[in-house]
Protein backbone atom coordinates (compact mmCIF):
# COMPACT_ATOMS: atom_id res chain seq x y z
CA UNK A 1 0.00 0.00 0.00
CA UNK A 2 1.04 3.24 -0.75
CA UNK A 3 -0.25 7.19 0.65
CA UNK A 4 0.05 10.49 -0.12
CA UNK A 5 -1.37 13.92 1.56
CA UNK A 6 -0.19 17.16 0.05
CA UNK A 7 1.85 18.97 2.65
CA UNK A 8 -0.83 22.23 3.39
CA UNK A 9 -2.77 22.44 6.32
CA UNK A 10 -6.23 24.38 6.47
CA UNK A 11 -7.32 23.92 9.94
CA UNK A 12 -10.83 25.03 11.16
CA UNK A 13 -9.06 27.87 12.45
CA UNK A 14 -8.46 29.19 8.66
CA UNK A 15 -11.81 28.36 8.01
CA UNK A 16 -13.29 30.93 10.64
CA UNK A 17 -11.65 33.23 8.15
CA UNK A 18 -13.28 32.54 5.17
CA UNK A 19 -17.37 31.32 6.75
CA UNK A 20 -19.16 31.96 9.59
CA UNK A 21 -18.65 28.73 11.83
CA UNK A 22 -15.92 28.35 14.26
CA UNK A 23 -13.95 25.14 15.45
CA UNK A 24 -15.93 24.13 18.17
CA UNK A 25 -19.15 24.01 15.62
CA UNK A 26 -17.43 21.78 12.86
CA UNK A 27 -15.50 19.31 15.48
CA UNK A 28 -18.96 18.58 16.99
CA UNK A 29 -20.96 17.95 14.22
CA UNK A 30 -18.21 16.61 12.09
CA UNK A 31 -15.07 15.46 14.23
CA UNK A 32 -12.93 17.13 11.81
CA UNK A 33 -9.77 19.45 13.02
CA UNK A 34 -7.79 19.91 9.63
CA UNK A 35 -7.88 18.77 6.46
CA UNK A 36 -4.81 18.67 3.42
CA UNK A 37 -5.03 20.81 0.70
CA UNK A 38 -2.95 21.22 -2.91
CA UNK A 39 -0.36 23.15 -3.47
CA UNK A 40 -0.56 25.85 -6.29
CA UNK A 41 0.23 23.64 -9.19
CA UNK A 42 0.08 20.16 -7.94
CA UNK A 43 -2.90 17.67 -9.57
CA UNK A 44 -4.78 14.99 -8.65
CA UNK A 45 -2.45 12.58 -10.79
CA UNK A 46 0.43 13.99 -8.83
CA UNK A 47 -1.47 12.73 -5.78
CA UNK A 48 -1.82 9.03 -7.16
CA UNK A 49 1.23 8.78 -8.65
CA UNK A 50 2.88 9.54 -5.01
CA UNK A 51 0.72 6.90 -3.62
CA UNK A 52 1.04 4.55 -6.03
CA UNK A 53 4.82 4.44 -6.56
CA UNK A 54 5.08 4.22 -2.34
CA UNK A 55 3.28 1.18 -2.96
CA UNK A 56 5.46 -0.26 -5.59
CA UNK A 57 8.88 0.44 -4.03
CA UNK A 58 6.95 -1.27 -0.43
CA UNK A 59 6.47 -4.35 -2.66
CA UNK A 60 9.37 -4.08 -4.85
CA UNK A 61 7.35 -4.03 -8.16
CA UNK A 62 7.93 -1.92 -11.11
CA UNK A 63 5.65 -0.35 -12.91
CA UNK A 64 6.04 -2.60 -15.96
CA UNK A 65 4.89 -5.32 -13.51
CA UNK A 66 1.31 -4.12 -13.85
CA UNK A 67 -1.14 -5.93 -15.97
CA UNK A 68 -3.81 -3.27 -15.39
CA UNK A 69 -3.98 0.38 -13.15
CA UNK A 70 -7.92 1.38 -11.82
CA UNK A 71 -8.61 4.66 -10.37
CA UNK A 72 -11.19 5.67 -8.41
CA UNK A 73 -11.83 9.56 -8.40
CA UNK A 74 -14.39 12.85 -8.80
CA UNK A 75 -11.04 14.69 -9.53
CA UNK A 76 -9.53 14.06 -12.54
CA UNK A 77 -7.15 16.15 -14.03
CA UNK A 78 -9.54 16.56 -16.86
CA UNK A 79 -12.40 14.98 -18.07
CA UNK A 80 -10.75 12.99 -20.22
CA UNK A 81 -8.18 11.50 -20.50
CA UNK A 82 -8.81 9.91 -17.56
CA UNK A 83 -7.04 10.17 -14.40
CA UNK A 84 -5.36 6.24 -14.85
CA UNK A 85 -4.68 7.08 -18.08
CA UNK A 86 -2.39 9.87 -17.04
CA UNK A 87 -0.81 7.70 -13.86
CA UNK A 88 0.25 4.89 -16.41
CA UNK A 89 1.91 7.87 -18.52
CA UNK A 90 3.23 9.11 -15.36
CA UNK A 91 4.33 5.85 -13.89
CA UNK A 92 5.55 4.50 -17.65
CA UNK A 93 3.42 1.76 -17.57
CA UNK A 94 3.21 1.82 -21.44
CA UNK A 95 0.48 -0.41 -22.63
CA UNK A 96 -0.87 -1.31 -19.42
CA UNK A 97 -4.94 -1.18 -19.64
CA UNK A 98 -5.74 1.78 -17.22
CA UNK A 99 -9.50 2.99 -16.57
CA UNK A 100 -11.17 5.05 -14.14
CA UNK A 101 -14.27 4.43 -11.94
CA UNK A 102 -17.01 7.21 -11.18
CA UNK A 103 -18.47 6.20 -7.86
CA UNK A 104 -18.00 9.37 -5.60
CA UNK A 105 -16.55 8.34 -2.11
CA UNK A 106 -17.25 4.28 -3.15
CA UNK A 107 -14.87 4.53 -6.00
CA UNK A 108 -12.18 2.66 -4.18
CA UNK A 109 -14.89 0.05 -3.26
CA UNK A 110 -16.19 0.01 -6.76
CA UNK A 111 -12.80 0.02 -8.45
CA UNK A 112 -11.73 -2.77 -5.81
CA UNK A 113 -14.40 -4.75 -7.49
CA UNK A 114 -13.18 -4.56 -10.83
CA UNK A 115 -9.44 -5.25 -9.41
CA UNK A 116 -10.33 -8.61 -7.62
CA UNK A 117 -12.96 -9.63 -10.17
CA UNK A 118 -10.22 -9.23 -13.53
CA UNK A 119 -7.44 -11.13 -11.69
CA UNK A 120 -10.41 -14.11 -10.70
CA UNK A 121 -10.95 -14.31 -14.35
CA UNK A 122 -7.15 -14.70 -14.87
CA UNK A 123 -7.01 -12.08 -17.38
CA UNK A 124 -4.39 -10.21 -14.61
CA UNK A 125 -2.26 -11.32 -11.84
CA UNK A 126 -1.36 -8.11 -10.77
CA UNK A 127 -3.46 -4.77 -9.71
CA UNK A 128 -2.76 -1.70 -8.90
CA UNK A 129 -5.81 0.10 -7.70
CA UNK A 130 -6.21 4.14 -6.41
CA UNK A 131 -8.04 6.27 -4.80
CA UNK A 132 -7.55 9.92 -5.58
CA UNK A 133 -9.45 13.49 -4.84
CA UNK A 134 -8.58 16.88 -4.75
CA UNK A 135 -11.83 17.86 -3.51
CA UNK A 136 -10.72 21.39 -2.28
CA UNK A 137 -10.93 21.92 -6.50
CA UNK A 138 -14.99 21.74 -6.37
CA UNK A 139 -15.79 22.89 -3.02
CA UNK A 140 -17.94 26.23 -2.59
CA UNK A 141 -15.96 27.96 -0.16
CA UNK A 142 -19.07 30.34 0.48
CA UNK A 143 -20.91 27.15 1.72
CA UNK A 144 -20.25 26.47 5.43
CA UNK A 145 -21.95 23.49 5.46
CA UNK A 146 -20.24 21.93 3.14
CA UNK A 147 -16.27 23.69 2.81
CA UNK A 148 -15.67 22.38 6.30
CA UNK A 149 -15.66 18.49 4.92
CA UNK A 150 -13.68 17.89 2.41
CA UNK A 151 -9.79 17.71 1.91
CA UNK A 152 -7.40 16.38 -0.35
CA UNK A 153 -5.47 12.82 -0.98
CA UNK A 154 -4.72 9.73 -1.96
CA UNK A 155 -4.13 5.63 -1.30
CA UNK A 156 -2.90 2.91 -3.25
CA UNK A 157 -3.01 -0.71 -2.82
CA UNK A 158 -1.58 -3.33 -4.95
CA UNK A 159 -3.67 -6.56 -5.53
CA UNK A 160 -2.10 -10.18 -6.52
CA UNK A 161 -3.55 -13.58 -6.22
CA UNK A 162 -2.93 -15.05 -3.08
CA UNK A 163 -4.10 -18.72 -1.27
CA UNK A 164 -7.23 -19.30 0.16
CA UNK A 165 -9.03 -18.39 2.85
CA UNK A 166 -7.16 -15.58 2.84
CA UNK A 167 -7.72 -11.88 1.07
CA UNK A 168 -10.55 -10.87 0.06
CA UNK A 169 -13.52 -13.19 1.36
CA UNK A 170 -16.50 -11.72 0.23
CA UNK A 171 -17.32 -7.93 -1.50
CA UNK A 172 -20.90 -6.27 -2.19
CA UNK A 173 -21.39 -2.79 -3.92
CA UNK A 174 -24.67 -1.40 -4.84
CA UNK A 175 -26.44 2.14 -6.08
CA UNK A 176 -29.83 3.69 -6.15
CA UNK A 177 -30.05 6.27 -8.59
CA UNK A 178 -33.19 7.72 -6.92
CA UNK A 179 -31.34 9.73 -4.78
CA UNK A 180 -29.01 11.25 -7.80
CA UNK A 181 -29.90 14.80 -6.61
CA UNK A 182 -28.82 14.39 -2.69
CA UNK A 183 -25.25 14.61 -3.41
CA UNK A 184 -23.89 15.66 -6.41
CA UNK A 185 -22.38 18.43 -9.07
CA UNK A 186 -25.37 20.15 -10.93
CA UNK A 187 -23.17 21.63 -13.89
CA UNK A 188 -19.96 20.57 -16.46
CA UNK A 189 -22.20 17.37 -17.52
CA UNK A 190 -23.62 17.06 -21.36
CA UNK A 191 -26.98 17.93 -19.62
CA UNK A 192 -25.44 21.05 -18.39
CA UNK A 193 -22.09 22.45 -19.89
CA UNK A 194 -20.71 25.10 -19.06
CA UNK A 195 -21.90 28.67 -19.33
CA UNK A 196 -20.67 32.11 -17.96
CA UNK A 197 -24.49 31.44 -15.69
CA UNK A 198 -23.42 28.07 -14.07
CA UNK A 199 -20.01 29.67 -13.01
CA UNK A 200 -21.91 32.37 -11.59
CA UNK A 201 -24.27 30.17 -9.91
CA UNK A 202 -21.08 27.62 -8.33
CA UNK A 203 -23.04 25.32 -10.20
CA UNK A 204 -19.82 23.55 -10.98
CA UNK A 205 -19.05 23.04 -6.67
CA UNK A 206 -20.48 20.08 -4.99
CA UNK A 207 -24.10 20.48 -3.60
CA UNK A 208 -25.19 18.08 -1.04
CA UNK A 209 -28.66 17.91 0.92
CA UNK A 210 -26.20 16.77 4.49
CA UNK A 211 -29.53 15.41 6.61
CA UNK A 212 -31.13 13.07 4.19
CA UNK A 213 -28.11 12.20 2.97
CA UNK A 214 -26.74 10.75 6.56
CA UNK A 215 -29.75 9.10 7.62
CA UNK A 216 -29.32 6.86 4.37
CA UNK A 217 -25.64 6.44 4.62
CA UNK A 218 -26.06 4.88 8.53
CA UNK A 219 -28.66 2.71 7.42
CA UNK A 220 -26.62 1.43 4.34
CA UNK A 221 -23.11 1.33 6.13
CA UNK A 222 -24.78 -0.93 8.68
CA UNK A 223 -26.94 -2.90 6.30
CA UNK A 224 -24.20 -3.73 4.05
CA UNK A 225 -21.78 -3.97 6.40
CA UNK A 226 -24.15 -6.77 8.15
CA UNK A 227 -24.89 -8.60 4.99
CA UNK A 228 -21.60 -9.28 4.47
CA UNK A 229 -20.66 -10.77 7.92
CA UNK A 230 -23.79 -12.79 7.72
CA UNK A 231 -22.70 -14.32 4.47
CA UNK A 232 -19.22 -15.19 5.87
CA UNK A 233 -20.48 -16.27 9.19
CA UNK A 234 -18.86 -13.84 11.41
CA UNK A 235 -19.50 -11.80 14.20
CA UNK A 236 -18.35 -8.09 14.86
CA UNK A 237 -16.50 -9.55 18.10
CA UNK A 238 -14.22 -11.50 15.08
CA UNK A 239 -13.52 -8.30 13.69
CA UNK A 240 -9.63 -6.96 13.93
CA UNK A 241 -10.37 -3.76 12.20
CA UNK A 242 -13.69 -1.50 10.56
CA UNK A 243 -12.87 0.94 8.22
CA UNK A 244 -15.83 3.07 7.90
CA UNK A 245 -16.01 5.78 4.61
CA UNK A 246 -14.46 8.89 6.75
CA UNK A 247 -17.67 11.68 5.92
CA UNK A 248 -18.31 12.63 9.11
CA UNK A 249 -17.77 11.37 12.34
CA UNK A 250 -21.48 11.09 14.05
CA UNK A 251 -21.89 8.96 10.69
CA UNK A 252 -19.46 6.37 11.57
CA UNK A 253 -20.22 6.56 15.55
CA UNK A 254 -23.56 5.77 14.66
CA UNK A 255 -22.96 3.02 12.54
CA UNK A 256 -20.68 1.30 14.86
CA UNK A 257 -22.73 1.28 17.71
CA UNK A 258 -25.45 -0.34 15.93
CA UNK A 259 -22.69 -3.29 14.89
CA UNK A 260 -21.76 -3.50 18.59
CA UNK A 261 -17.78 -2.23 17.85
CA UNK A 262 -15.58 -1.27 20.20
CA UNK A 263 -13.41 1.95 19.97
CA UNK A 264 -10.73 -0.24 19.37
CA UNK A 265 -11.82 -2.11 16.59
CA UNK A 266 -12.09 1.30 14.72
CA UNK A 267 -9.73 3.17 12.58
CA UNK A 268 -10.02 6.75 11.63
CA UNK A 269 -8.07 9.20 9.94
CA UNK A 270 -11.10 12.11 10.14
CA UNK A 271 -10.15 14.34 12.34
CA UNK A 272 -6.76 15.02 10.88
CA UNK A 273 -7.98 14.89 7.18
CA UNK A 274 -11.75 15.35 6.82
CA UNK A 275 -13.41 13.80 3.31
CA UNK A 276 -11.13 12.95 0.99
CA UNK A 277 -13.76 10.85 -1.01
CA UNK A 278 -11.93 7.95 -2.90
CA UNK A 279 -9.37 8.17 -0.68
CA UNK A 280 -10.20 7.85 2.70
CA UNK A 281 -10.70 3.51 2.78
CA UNK A 282 -7.26 3.33 1.25
CA UNK A 283 -5.12 5.62 3.67
CA UNK A 284 -7.29 4.15 6.81
CA UNK A 285 -6.26 1.21 5.82
CA UNK A 286 -2.93 2.18 4.95
CA UNK A 287 -2.66 3.61 8.26
CA UNK A 288 -3.93 0.68 10.33
CA UNK A 289 -1.35 -1.77 8.65
CA UNK A 290 1.46 0.76 9.50
CA UNK A 291 0.38 1.36 13.16
CA UNK A 292 0.37 -2.98 13.09
CA UNK A 293 -3.27 -2.73 14.24
CA UNK A 294 -3.62 -5.77 11.48
CA UNK A 295 -1.80 -8.78 11.17
CA UNK A 296 -1.92 -11.87 8.78
CA UNK A 297 -5.03 -13.73 8.85
CA UNK A 298 -7.24 -10.84 10.96
CA UNK A 299 -10.44 -10.13 10.08
CA UNK A 300 -10.91 -6.75 8.47
CA UNK A 301 -14.21 -4.89 6.78
CA UNK A 302 -14.43 -2.11 4.52
CA UNK A 303 -18.00 -0.33 4.02
CA UNK A 304 -18.52 2.63 2.28
CA UNK A 305 -21.43 4.96 0.37
CA UNK A 306 -21.30 7.57 -1.93
CA UNK A 307 -23.11 9.90 -4.07
CA UNK A 308 -25.95 8.31 -6.72
CA UNK A 309 -26.33 7.32 -4.11
CA UNK A 310 -23.51 4.29 -4.41
CA UNK A 311 -22.05 1.61 -1.45
CA UNK A 312 -19.42 -0.91 -1.14
CA UNK A 313 -18.28 -2.88 1.38
CA UNK A 314 -15.16 -5.93 1.12
CA UNK A 315 -14.94 -8.61 3.92
CA UNK A 316 -11.22 -9.70 3.82
CA UNK A 317 -9.12 -11.97 5.92
CA UNK A 318 -5.80 -9.95 5.98
CA UNK A 319 -3.40 -12.05 3.93
CA UNK A 320 -0.41 -9.21 3.17
CA UNK A 321 2.60 -9.40 5.26
CA UNK A 322 3.68 -6.86 7.17
CA UNK A 323 4.62 -3.09 5.39
CA UNK A 324 8.20 -2.63 5.96
CA UNK A 325 9.12 0.39 7.65
CA UNK A 326 11.23 2.47 4.51
CA UNK A 327 13.14 5.22 5.74
CA UNK A 328 11.77 8.31 4.68
CA UNK A 329 14.80 8.82 2.39
CA UNK A 330 13.59 6.04 0.40
CA UNK A 331 9.93 6.88 0.62
CA UNK A 332 11.16 10.11 -1.09
CA UNK A 333 13.21 8.68 -3.77
CA UNK A 334 10.05 6.17 -4.26
CA UNK A 335 7.78 9.12 -4.79
CA UNK A 336 10.18 11.28 -6.27
CA UNK A 337 8.40 10.68 -9.80
CA UNK A 338 10.52 11.75 -12.27
CA UNK A 339 9.94 10.18 -15.67
CA UNK A 340 12.65 7.90 -17.20
CA UNK A 341 14.52 10.29 -19.92
CA UNK A 342 12.65 8.47 -22.99
CA UNK A 343 9.36 8.92 -21.76
CA UNK A 344 9.73 12.73 -20.32
CA UNK A 345 5.77 14.20 -21.16
CA UNK A 346 5.57 15.04 -24.81
CA UNK A 347 4.52 13.52 -28.23
CA UNK A 348 8.42 11.54 -28.74
CA UNK A 349 7.29 8.68 -26.16
CA UNK A 350 4.03 7.99 -28.16
CA UNK A 351 6.13 5.92 -30.76
CA UNK A 352 7.03 3.32 -28.48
Amino acid sequence: MGKYMPHAVLANSDLVEIVDTSDEWIIERTGIRERRVVANGERQSDLAERASREALARVGWSPQDLDMIIVGTVTPDHLFPSSANTLAGKLGAIGTPSFDVLAACSGFLYALYQGMTVIESGRAKRVLVVGCDVMTSITNWDDRATCVLFGDGAGAILLEEVDEPLGIVDIVIGSDGRYFDLLNMPAGGSACPATHETVDKRMHKLHMQGKETYKLAVRIMEEVSTQLMDSCHVKSRDLACFIGHQANLRIIEAVTKRLGLKPEQVHNNIERYGNTTSATIPTCLYEAEMERKIKKGDWVLLVTFGAGLTWGGALMRWAADPLPILEEAAVADAVAGSYPEKLRPGRDWLKL
